[in-house]
């Protein structure tokens, strides 16, 4: 069975980025889910289906990069866009370095968050 619209999760403590992205996300073609946490994202039944990660690197519990490594570690391979409002220049080629596909720093245009999901997805 093929899926019409590739699943985008997105992952952030953030309330208003997760009021926000899921629109956005809607009208570049994809289905979206949004988790609060690395947690609830980890307990959910949308990790198999996920084809694309947007995922906060600061949150309490577990952060970004840890629930990068603990998907690695269960051997999914599923492409990060990470997001993060720290504006802190060594983070981004540290993450792309442990196989994030790109880094956005908040604020980030649509158009940078668009490219950073066709570099992985086509969305029809």
């Amino acid at each position: 069975m093929k899926i019409a619209h590739p699943l985008v999760s997105v992952v952030d403590d953030d309330e208003s980025v997760r009021e926000s992205l899921p629109d956005l996300l809607k009208e570049f073609g994809f289905s979206v889910r949004t988790f609060s946490s690395a947690e609830e994202f980890l307990a959910s039944d949308s990790i198999d289906k996920t084809s694309c990660l947007i995922l906060d690197v600061a949150m309490p519990g577990m952060t970004g990069p840890e629930l990068q490594q603990e998907l690695t570690c269960r051997g999914l391979r599923i492409p990060i866009v990470f997001i993060t409002a720290q504006a802190d220049d060594s983070i981004r080629p540290r993450l792309i370095k442990q196989g994030a596909v790109e880094c956005l720093f908040k604020p980030f245009s649509d158009a940078a968050l668009q490219e950073a999901l066709s570099s992985v997805l086509r969305a029809d």
